[in-house]
């Protein structure tokens, strides 16, 4: 088992920034990839950038130059940081974890609770 505890999102303008956090806990050794999805009201749940424990990392085109994911190892968190915000960026945001890296979010073991990020025009 592993939990996932996110923290970050918000109510920002276009153009602005922000950050998520995502904590786990539990047996995290297990798992090989981190990363992001997020789901808009009405759509899939789309991969938005993932990272593995050795650093290598995915970005969807859609975000490529203007998120940026990391992690601190030793804290077994990983960070979403997220520039030039657009109201298309408005979804749910989802830290998942995963054995095997996938660009499909299904294929992620474990999920967090979601936070919410909505880019107002």
């Amino acid at each position: 088992q592993v939990q996932l505890e996110e923290s970050g999102g918000g109510l920002v303008q276009a153009g602005g920034s922000l950050r998520l956090s995502c904590t786990a806990s539990g047996r995290t050794l297990t798992y090989s990839v981190m990363g992001w999805c997020r789901q808009a009201l009405g759509k899939e749940r789309d991969i938005v950038a993932t990272i593995s424990w050795s650093g290598g990392t995915y970005y969807a085109d859609s975000v490529k130059g203007r998120f940026t994911i990391s992690r601190d190892s030793a804290k077994s968190t990983v960070y979403l940081r997220m520039n030039s915000l657009k109201p298309e960026d408005t979804a749910v945001y989802y830290c998942a974890v995963g054995k095997y890296f996938s660009t499909t979010a299904r294929d992620y073991d474990y999920w967090g609770q979601g936070t919410q990020v909505t880019v107002s025009s």
